[in-house]
């Protein structure tokens, strides 16, 4: 190489890019430390993983703080209302239930003043302390109270409705002793000054001064009121905060209900019952009632068998019952008053109408007979019939005079087969066939009682509708509610001024000269009629001839301007109604017209 060559070289390397020269020194240098790979590439690499980790890193930072953002700014207040609920105990304040008065202002039903007791388990160190003064200042054992005081919960009922006096007893022998944990708060608890008399129709209320039967049950909105609470604020434990806060929502009281019962004829009432149930072996009981025919309000009434509430955990479920209004049965008799005015209505006859009644009589197949003796068929006037009590008079005159057409529509006029809106629960529509369903032996069946089955207070409502002119009351116990006069509903004109007296003279006759003679009250002018009811076998579906009745009388006094009808109602027993209902009538209407001051009739 020329020397020429050489300086030319020189001049090339000392004029190329520095770059070009750095990058030619670090490949001879990475060729002779042995390195193998792309630098630039690496760094690339190493980059895009520390942008990654960077981008998670924020994003997750980003929700924390979105979390801490929305938990203490946007929900700010929702945290505090639960922090606050979680420190709140609500204490129920129980409104004072209504007072339930008889007609003459006598109470019957009404709410003490008494204490219910509660504890905090978490605040008690000493259960079996506890329990100790417990069971010796209420009652019972120590072990009976355990279980309250050792819930994990930091509200637990003791006792509710313990007596006030008791009540202070345990607080100060508990404050004396220095055992915390135990609290009080007003109630009220049902009593009955009366006892037993009456609460059939009154009912009994539960520990949660709910009505359970009866007229407390019946009425339950309108005597409970509403309750109220007291919201305290509470700390660790349950333990109240001293100076926390406090809400009270006053209670309101019920109201206060009058009734039409007497209870001193209602005590009557029930031990004649009693007494004649026994005597005539009636093994279904039986009922009374003494209600006055103008307006539907109900002196007395009642049941066999009666409540004894005494022994809340031991009572007869049948015992509850108002039978006359919650149970049907075959009325006999006692319902000729209803065929007899439905003929009249129509005016296809008049109590002297006079008809030919064979001895006995086909009613679709099946054959109708009285119970009266007499040789052969003769001429009666409908009168007659009432006073006889003749089955196939009725049958004669449902299948040959009135029709089933016009027989049941007027069973539909005066209520029969309807409920009639009496305040007791339980009320029964009774079995009714329609005329769509009548079988061609079911009008002159029904027409003496028989082939329906209704509950009575039907029965003594039409008797109602004779007794004061032709209106069908609504048969009430209430008469005022919070001070306010109860309106309620009459159907006018169900029966002519007509067929009323007409039903009345033919309800006379039955007392003075028939099968009524023992219902007579003397000095009274007594209206009305007998019923010996024959009952359907359960087990072979046919009438029970073996003297299994149901024995009625249904009347009232005086007859020209009725005061008070009664029933009287045996169910099966053996003795026909005018051996024994009429007795029971006689008897219990003596007391009704004394009761009440009803005076004799005018001479």
């Amino acid at each position: 190489m020329s020397t020429t060559t050489r300086n030319n070289n020189r001049r090339r390397r000392r004029n190329a890019p520095e770059a070009s020269y750095d990058e030619a020194s670090r490949a001879r240098y990475r060729t002779r430390a042995g390195i193998v790979g792309n630098a630039a590439s690496d760094d690339s690499l190493f980059g895009r993983r520390f942008k990654v980790l960077f981008v998670v890193m924020g994003f997750i930072a980003i929700v924390i703080l979105g979390f801490l953002f929305f938990y203490q700014v946007i929900n700010q207040q929702s945290l505090a209302k639960g922090a606050e609920e979680n420190r709140k105990n609500v204490i129920p304040l129980h409104a004072k239930r209504g007072t339930i008065y008889d007609r003459n202002g006598n109470v019957l039903a009404m709410s003490v003043d008494c204490k219910d007791i509660y504890c905090n388990p978490k605040e008690i160190k000493d259960p079996a302390g506890v329990a100790q003064v417990l069971a010796d200042n209420l009652g019972g054992k120590p072990g009976d109270y355990l279980e309250a005081l050792k819930k994990d919960t930091t509200f637990s009922y003791i006792k509710r409705q313990a007596d006030k006096t008791a009540s202070a007893k345990v607080k100060a022998v508990l404050e004396e002793k220095k055992l915390a944990g135990v609290y009080y708060v007003d109630n009220t608890k049902r009593v009955y000054p009366y006892g037993n008399v009456g609460v059939q129709i009154l009912g009994y209320v539960g520990s949660d001064g709910k009505g359970i039967s009866g007229l407390e049950y019946y009425y339950d909105k309108e005597l409970s009121g509403e309750d109220g609470s007291m919201i305290m604020e509470t700390g660790l434990g349950g333990t109240p905060i001293a100076g926390g806060s406090s809400q009270v929502t006053e209670a309101k009281n019920g109201k206060d209900i009058v009734l039409s019962l007497d209870i001193n004829l209602q005590d009557e009432a029930e031990k004649q019952l009693t007494q004649a149930v026994k005597d005539n072996d009636a093994k279904d009981g039986g009922s009374l009632l003494a209600m006055n025919p103008k307006n539907g309000e109900i002196y007395a009434a009642c049941s066999y068998p009666l409540p004894d509430f005494s022994g809340k955990t031991d009572l007869d479920p049948d015992s509850l019952n108002l039978k006359l209004v919650s149970n049907s049965y075959e009325p006999g008799s006692v319902f000729k008053v209803v065929t007899t005015a439905i003929g009249m209505e129509n005016t296809l006859f008049g109590p002297d109408s006079t008809f030919n009644v064979p001895l006995t009589i086909d009613v679709g197949g099946h054959i109708v007979e009285d119970d009266d003796w007499r040789s052969g068929a003769m001429d009666m006037t409908v009168t007659e019939m009432m006073r006889r009590s003749s089955n196939v008079g009725m049958a004669t005159l449902e299948t040959q005079v009135i029709g089933d057409k016009r027989f049941a529509q007027g069973l539909e006029d005066l209520g029969i087969g309807q409920a009639t809106g009496i305040d007791f629960p339980g009320e029964a529509d009774g079995i009714v066939k329609p005329i769509d369903k009548y079988e061609s032996y079911t009008g002159g069946n029904m027409s003496f009682g028989q082939g329906l089955a209704i509950p009575f207070i039907q029965v003594t409502r039409v008797y109602a509708a004779v007794a004061n002119g032709g209106n069908l009351v609504t048969p009430h116990f209430a008469t005022s509610i919070g001070g306010k006069d109860i309106d309620w509903p009459v159907k006018e004109g169900v029966l002519s001024k007509t067929t009323c007296d007409g039903e009345k003279e033919m309800l006379r006759t039955v007392i003075r000269e028939g099968t009524g003679v023992r219902a007579q009250v003397s000095g009274y002018d007594i209206a009305g009629k007998t019923g010996t009811g024959q009952q359907v076998d359960k087990k072979t579906s046919a009438y029970d001839n073996s003297g299994h009745y149901v024995s009625s009388l249904c009347g009232f006094a005086n007859a020209d301007d009725p005061d008070v009808l009664v029933y009287a109602g045996l169910n099966d027993t053996q003795q026909l109604a005018s051996q024994s209902a009429a007795v029971v009538f006689s008897t219990f209407m003596k007391s009704a017209v004394t009761q009440l001051e009803i005076p004799p009739a005018s001479q």
